[in-house]
């Protein structure tokens, strides 16, 4: 009877906090069909009294809309296609090749991690500002072609693999390409989906590097979009916002949906190894 109590009082706290984390999204999805005079008036009556399409219309109006997603999902479908591709060949380097210094070179490789971005942001800025990328959707994208995260969390599931049956290929002649196609690439199959994903949320929300570099509406993300409808006139343009954020987020949030036993499954299996 204890713990069944105990359970049903965790399961209470998730609810609660499940319910408080929620309450954004359906505040935004509620005012984004909402008349900028009813949104003031009932801005947290969650059913519209009068709902309409005017604020999604009038941001395909006012802005090249399409164009402005498509420049979100080519960065974000680039940024993550190279991390995935560099983070699963650093993560067998460090697993299966022994060479002087290895630990030293992960060790500082992880550290970059816990740098924040505002010590590498002017760098980066006057180099893609010299190589000619400012106002380019290349000048988002050249920056960011590896992530540490992704080393360390396919090397974790790297090292849930039996070190034989890679050595058994060795014995074979097998090369590591071969045997990254093959055997290791099966394997990790869960954690390289739910790797990309966050990659993929995580640069579908960008907004500090791209509102450095970017600069004409032709060549805007979405995040840039809705921080403009959300700053414009003193935020008479509430409820476009919103129309804007709903619009944003909807894709990672299909993507997650589908994908979060992958992202799951691989934070755990994270901790399976040091």
């Amino acid at each position: 009877m204890k713990t069944e109590l105990n359970s049903m009082k965790w399961h209470i706290l998730i609810i609660i906090i499940v319910c408080i984390l929620i309450i954004p999204v359906v505040f935004a999805v509620s005012n984004s069909f909402k008349t900028l005079a009813d949104a003031f008036s009932n801005m947290f009556n969650i059913i519209p009294a009068n709902p309409t399409l005017e604020n999604y219309i009038h941001v395909f109006e006012k802005l090249p809309f399409l164009q402005i997603t498509i420049n979100t999902f080519f960065i974000a479908a680039i940024v993550t296609g190279f991390k995935i591709i560099t983070s699963l060949l650093a993560a067998y380097a460090f697993v299966y090749f022994h060479f002087r210094g290895k630990n030293l070179l992960y060790f500082v490789l992880i550290s970059t991690m816990f740098i924040p971005f505002t010590v590498i942001m002017i760098p980066n800025y006057l180099t893609i500002s010299c190589m000619g990328f400012r106002d380019n959707l290349w000048g988002v994208i050249l920056p960011q072609l590896s992530d540490a995260l992704g080393i360390f969390l396919l090397r974790q599931s790297m090292r849930t693999i039996p070190r034989s049956l890679i050595e058994a290929a060795y014995l074979e002649n097998v090369s590591d390409f071969k045997i990254i196609k093959d055997i290791i690439i099966p394997l990790v199959k869960p954690a390289l989906i739910s790797t990309g994903i966050i990659f993929f949320i995580n640069s579908w929300n960008e907004y500090v590097w791209p509102v450095l570099v970017l600069k004409s509406k032709e060549n805007y993300t979405l995040s840039l979009a809705l921080q403009m409808f959300i700053s414009a006139e003193g935020g008479t343009e509430f409820t476009i916002a919103m129309a804007v954020s709903v619009m944003t987020m909807l894709i990672p949030l299909v993507l997650y949906i589908i994908f979060q036993k992958h992202i799951i499954n691989t934070f755990t299996m994270s901790g399976i190894k040091g």
